[in-house]
């Protein structure tokens, strides 16, 4: 649905552009006082100084909607998470908090093979449900756009599961968000096919590619490139087919340790590259020179008690660097917003206004989407968040508290409680 909407007296903040903005870029934000936004069937038709919107009948066939002062800014974008999945590891977090890392865990049959497990024995409904839950909760933190991955299946059965619970969300006449599909078939080595890796990449692009693309489940094809998981060649040679197959392409890359994702990414011309905490020198120039938009997950490094990914120096090397929440079962059970800014702002000492870029447009462009969604400009989406505040820097200041007081979505209003 989408709606003819006019905000006025808003304090619009927001980047500009219909691509990722890399480097110093990406601390360029556009900022206009007593503003207003027009909204005409979901799309932008005006953004600029107030035209007496406050006038009683000015535009009869517009919801008006007076933002008294507030800082209105582009809808979020969360583009990286797993929020379709069954069953919860919280055991595993309590272990992880005694010592044993996320590989270990991983070996002894926990990690992502406990809720491939879990997630097997799941149905449609159930499955939907608990991801509908997900959704619900990212809108009230201002997300307008998500990416959700499939890889809880590792099946041909499971995986399409996955991918149509997101289609069916995407559907919904009354969603809040707009969902980005990926195939993530690639995210661990099944138990049946055990030391077989090779062939597990061959079925993925034997049995699995073709049938996603012939019916539409997803955009992008995504592979966990990584020591003990998918090696650079076996990740080379499934996104090369993904690519000929029409697939946009993005790596989970150099999370457990410095692996050559981050070049592979640049080699292929990939959307994203996701995580980076030990991407190399040599990874971080390749992706700024190609364009690969670099998607740091500060709630992972966060809950894995790891060093955070180098997103000042990476954005100081011409990076175009995007921020999201990896909402997944394991590693991070957090889609906040809030906290994520916070820590990118904290620890990888981002500015605020490099912090809404990379929430914003660079996640856009991580998408594919920069085009359609990421800043507030005529000709795009009419999605937005309202913050309880005229000043944009109370986003870190109010450390992992929500400061949203209202998502729009196409023009819809949707207050937070």
């Amino acid at each position: 649905m989408s709606e003819n909407l006019i905000i006025f007296n808003a304090r619009i903040v927001t980047p500009t552009g219909t691509s990722a903005r890399k480097g110093a870029e990406m601390g360029q934000l556009r900022i206009i006082e007593n503003g207003t936004v027009e909204v005409t069937k979901g799309i932008i038709t005006y953004v600029g100084e107030s035209r007496g919107e406050d006038r009683d009948g000015y535009y009869q066939h517009y919801w008006h909607y007076n933002a008294r002062g507030h800082c209105l800014l582009p809808g979020f974008v969360d583009s990286h998470t797993h929020f379709v999945f069954g069953g919860e590891r919280s055991e595993e977090f309590s272990w992880r908090l005694k010592g044993e890392s996320y590989m270990s865990i991983m070996e002894h049959g926990g990690g992502i093979a406990s809720t491939v497990k879990a997630t097997r024995q799941m149905n449609f409904l159930k499955l939907r449900s608990a991801a509908e839950g997900f959704l619900k909760k990212m809108s009230a933190m201002g997300v307008t756009t998500v990416e959700g991955k499939s890889g809880y299946g590792l099946d041909r059965e499971t995986e399409l599961l996955q991918l149509k619970i997101m289609r069916s969300l995407n559907n919904d006449e009354h969603k809040r968000i707009d969902i980005v599909s990926t195939f993530l078939g690639a995210h661990a080595l099944p138990e049946e096919y055990k030391g077989r890796g090779d062939e597990y990449i061959d079925f993925l692009i034997r049995e699995m590619l073709p049938v996603i693309r012939e019916n539409e489940l997803a955009e992008c094809c995504d592979v966990f490139c990584e020591q003990g998981v998918f090696s650079v060649e076996q990740s080379r040679r499934l996104l090369r087919e993904a690519k000929e197959q029409g697939f946009l392409l993005k790596l989970h890359a150099d999370e457990i340790v410095s692996f050559g994702g981050a070049e592979l990414a640049a080699e292929l011309g990939a959307l994203s590259a996701d995580h980076l905490l030990q991407a190399s020198d040599a990874g971080i120039r390749a992706m700024a020179d190609a364009g690969v938009v670099a998607t740091l997950l500060p709630l992972t490094a966060f809950a894995l008690k790891e060093p955070y990914a180098r997103g000042r120096e990476m954005i100081d090397a011409g990076c175009a660097v995007a921020l999201a929440t990896d909402l997944n079962p394991g590693s991070c059970f957090s889609g906040s917003i809030p906290l994520t800014i916070a820590l990118a702002c904290i620890y990888m000492k981002l500015s605020i206004e490099e912090t809404i870029t990379a929430l914003t447009l660079n996640g856009a462009a991580a998408l594919h989407r920069a085009d359609r969604i990421g800043s507030i400009e005529v000709g795009k989406q009419g999605d937005f968040v309202i913050l309880n505040s005229d000043n944009y820097h109370i986003l870190p200041y109010y450390v992992g508290m929500n400061c949203v007081i209202m998502t729009i979505k196409g023009g819809m209003l949707y207050p937070v409680n």
